[in-house]
């Protein structure tokens, strides 16, 4: 499977907690034994630019609009300098978090407008969009256990169960409307268990 530019372009979605980073690595060195040569990255982030848009996206006070529009900058910055260039090279881009991120967290989470965030979307990404996501979905109340587990929480992880149940039915829209991208992996069994899903996923569509 390769997206459009010859390259292929896989997202890793999830509400904080979920188990994303405990497998991108994993995912990595999967598609790299297939023969791929892997860009991993994330979002806010990925470049100079975009990691300093995400320093002030998760520590700094700011409203929805704000909020998004600094993530969708970031994400400019993002595509231009590093996915685009790597997917025109032929390699696969694996990337923690995309645009589903922010119809989750800014649209369904803050009650942001979705037709500005589409707006923004057609505007920064000219069309461009992930060949395939997996969505590491799990219970809003087992994946806050786990992050009170491991760090510190950030301005996003430091909100309430109400909101992550939002950002989770957030991704569940996402996924009802481009069914054919979205593979959702059920986050709340062991490790073993989750790794043995999303490696049936990536043999099925890379």
């Amino acid at each position: 499977m390769s997206g459009a530019a010859g390259g292929l372009f896989v997202t890793v979605e999830g509400i904080d907690g979920a188990g994303k980073s405990t497998h991108i690595e994993s995912m990595a060195d999967w598609l790299r034994r297939r023969g791929w040569r892997v860009e991993l990255t994330r979002e806010p982030g990925g470049t100079e630019l975009a990691e300093a848009l995400r320093e002030l996206v998760l520590h700094r006070p700011m409203d929805a609009l704000t909020e998004a529009l600094l993530v969708f900058a970031a994400r400019r910055d993002h595509l231009r300098q590093r996915i685009l260039p790597a997917l025109e090279r032929g390699d696969c881009v694996l990337c923690d978090r995309f645009t589903d991120a922010s119809f989750a967290y800014q649209g369904a989470g803050r009650g942001f407008d979705a037709a500005l965030l589409s707006s923004l979307e057609a505007w920064v990404q000219e069309g461009r969009q992930p060949d395939l996501t997996v969505w590491f979905d799990v219970d809003p109340a087992i994946a806050a256990a786990r992050r009170a587990a491991v760090r510190a929480p950030d301005r996003f992880e430091q909100q309430d169960l109400q909101f992550f149940s939002r950002v989770r039915q957030g991704y569940q829209s996402r996924r009802s409307a481009d069914p054919e991208r979205f593979v959702r992996i059920d986050g709340d069994v062991s490790p073993e268990a989750v790794w043995q899903q999303v490696m049936v996923a990536l043999e099925a569509r890379c």
